[in-house]
């Protein structure tokens, strides 16, 4: 019997695979393809609406924003800067709370002229048990600036000398002083470039309670703590003894904004407002007391060296007397009894309060959100709070 051997070539061919005939009309494929273009089309073309799209990195330098900050197609790359947190790796020194702010710049004499040193810099600063802010601080380690002391009559040069990652300059707000020295970037004077310094010389006037501040981005630079107090003591100081006061007290203002461990030039804006508060340098209940006793009188110096809220400050235990507005004396006929009075930005108010009684007497914001630390009380209080404690 003969048996048939077949190779797999002689068996009948089988499908490994079905062929898949497409359910898609061709008319279907092209709309499609028509609707993923526009698609794409507006993916690229409508957040030109609302974005300004024509910014690159280098435009913007690399800036965070604040959460919920609200730009537009609009907003330039200069608005964006100005805005954007501070970088952390401009911070050359840390202070913890033991460090205060508002100390006092001892001057050099030369040839009679009285000569201080004002340097600028970018530091991390703490307001509170675990919070800091990264600021910029003259002579690099304090926020508010060093407090500057001048008498009536006296020549002074301040030698500013800029190591901030930007330009800067220096006002002196309230004083009479040559055009040239005023501090206005662009206006009268070129701004210090980052490492260059620059001399204002002058021979001061007045007297009383003024301030010093950067005029370059100040929106931004003067938000981040580059500011301090300026007081120019009366040539004849029998002046100052009329007002019979025991003790003198500086009370600068400050808003923050701190979000997710990045600081923020704090702006009546959305997405810039504040959610720190603070008096020289410091929140509640961190702010240094006020200590007297009953009789004493203490001459307390606001100063709105704050950029956006009008704080209504109020003490309590009593009525003060204002004996000075913005530098300028009121005579005696005509000073206000008042227990809370309305510090805006750039405005000075001298007021004589009494300790009438003993005990812990409040002097804070009147806005009850500028009394709290990111929207929390602590022991009674927070920001723009601190304490007057009489003894009997």
């Amino acid at each position: 019997m003969g048996v048939e051997h077949r190779t797999a070539a002689d068996q009948p061919s089988k499908a490994t695979h079905h062929d898949m005939e497409a359910d898609a009309t061709t008319p279907q494929l092209v709309a499609v393809a028509g609707v993923a273009t526009l698609m794409l089309l507006a993916g690229l073309t409508v957040p030109g609406f609302y974005v300004n799209l024509s910014l690159s990195a280098h435009d913007v330098g690399g800036s965070i924003m604040p959460p919920g900050m609200i730009m537009d197609r609009n907003t330039p790359a200069a608005a964006m800067r100005d805005m954007a947190a501070v970088d952390p790796r401009d911070v050359v020194a840390r202070y913890g709370l033991d460090v205060r702010g508002d100390r006092d710049l001892l001057p050099r004499i030369e040839n009679g002229v009285k000569v201080f040193d004002l340097e600028t810099a970018v530091i991390r600063w703490s307001i509170l048990p675990g919070v800091t802010v990264d600021g910029y601080p003259f002579n690099g380690q304090i926020i508010p600036g060093p407090r500057v002391r001048f008498r009536q009559g006296d020549r002074v040069r301040i030698n500013v000398t800029n190591h901030l990652p930007e330009t800067t300059t220096v006002h002196w707000h309230g004083l009479v002083v040559p055009n040239a020295m005023d501090g206005p970037a662009e206006i009268t004077q070129a701004p210090i470039q980052p490492g260059d310094s620059y001399t204002y010389e002058f021979t001061v006037q007045q007297a009383g309670t003024f301030m010093y501040h950067t005029h370059d981005h100040a929106d931004r630079q003067q938000a981040l703590g580059l500011y301090g107090a300026l007081i120019v003591k009366p040539k004849n100081p029998a002046l100052d003894r009329r007002l019979n006061y025991q003790h003198d007290v500086v009370i600068e203002l400050q808003e923050w904004l701190v979000r997710d461990g990045l600081t923020y030039p704090a702006m009546l804006m959305e997405g810039g407002l504040p959610n720190f508060f603070t008096i020289n340098g410091k929140a509640y209940p961190d702010t240094q007391p006020i200590r007297m006793r009953v009789g004493e009188r203490v001459r307390i110096r606001f100063i709105g060296t704050n950029n956006n809220f009008v704080h209504p400050m109020h003490i309590h235990g009593g009525p003060f007397e204002i004996v000075a507005t913005d530098g300028n004396p009121v005579t005696a006929g005509a000073r206000l009894l008042k227990d809370t009075v309305d510090v805006g930005p750039g405005e000075r108010y001298d007021v004589i309060w009494t300790a009438r009684k003993p005990g812990k007497w409040l002097l804070h914001c009147h806005i009850p959100h500028h009394t709290t630390n990111d929207n929390v009380e602590e022991k009674g209080g927070g920001g723009l709070t601190t304490v007057i404690e009489v003894s009997p």
